[in-house]
């Protein structure tokens, strides 16, 4: 315990340290506010460009005070890492060794992340679930079971909305298990990287951070963890199923929907 109390004294560097919900605090203050945990959650929205900017500073500064047992990350598949690589590689072979998919997730967003844990000699491995599990998934049904009927529920009102409500509602249950099992695998590679004394760091989406819906749920007891939410707007209710929000400036409004159009009907 004594050396978990010198790290996270090591990573408050100033005098007058703010409060831990301080969203003035230096980043490195913010994550100390969380430790000791086996894994920290940092859930992002994707388009605000701030919250790589947060995560870069966040494994940069477990990195230096000795606590980044591994990078997760949501934006590369389970079973790819950069374990093997040494902290001087390019950032075209660490690309290869992560597969990444520069359409799916900008290397240019992501890349400074990722180079961060490399060059401090901690690996980084991808998280999410293969796309080639993806349809095996969508018809198994003891995914249903994962959750508790309320959170269930809820994660299948999430699916709804996150296409745009266009989804025929026969696919709303097989789109949640894809979801279910995405936090699934997520948890498994944290535990998998947990190495005691250390924190494994997961960079994600933030519904895959929520702890009555998401990777929380399906971490085993013995898993320590808090669940930090990086939010460009106003609160809202989501806020609650954190341990810490850290609020970065409003976005411009933007409809994800505008100009998505529903499925041609079958004729007949």
């Amino acid at each position: 315990m004594r050396s978990l109390v010198a790290v996270a004294a090591a990573l408050l560097t100033a005098c007058a340290a703010p409060g831990p919900g301080d969203s003035q605090a230096p980043i490195a203050r913010r994550a100390a506010a969380q430790l000791p945990t086996d894994a920290l959650l940092l859930g992002e929205q994707h388009d605000a460009a701030e919250h790589q900017q947060i995560e870069r500073e966040t494994v940069m500064a477990l990195a230096q005070g000795g606590r980044l047992a591994a990078l997760a990350l949501e934006m590369a598949e389970e079973g790819n890492s950069t374990a093997h690589l040494p902290r001087d590689a390019t950032e075209a072979q660490v690309q290869t060794a992560l597969g990444w998919n520069d359409k799916g997730w900008p290397w240019a967003a992501y890349g400074p992340v990722v180079m961060a844990a490399v060059r401090a000699g901690v690996p980084v491995i991808g998280a999410n679930l293969q796309r080639a599990h993806m349809k095996d998934a969508m018809a198994d049904v003891s995914l249903d079971a994962q959750l508790p009927e309320a959170a269930r529920t809820e994660q299948q009102q999430a699916v709804r909305s996150g296409h745009c409500n266009l989804l025929p509602e026969s696919q709303i249950v097989p789109m949640t298990r894809i979801q279910i099992a995405r936090d699934r695998a997520m948890a498994q590679a944290v535990v998998k990287a947990r190495v005691p004394g250390k924190t494994v760091l997961l960079v994600s989406g933030a519904g895959h951070g929520n702890k009555q819906l998401g990777v929380p749920q399906h971490l085993p007891t013995d898993v320590s963890v808090k669940a930090v939410r990086m939010r460009a707007g106003p609160p809202d209710e989501a806020d609650r199923a954190f341990d810490a929000v850290w609020p970065t400036p409003a976005l411009a409004e933007a409809d994800y929907c505008a100009g998505v159009k529903p499925p041609p009907r079958p004729a007949g």
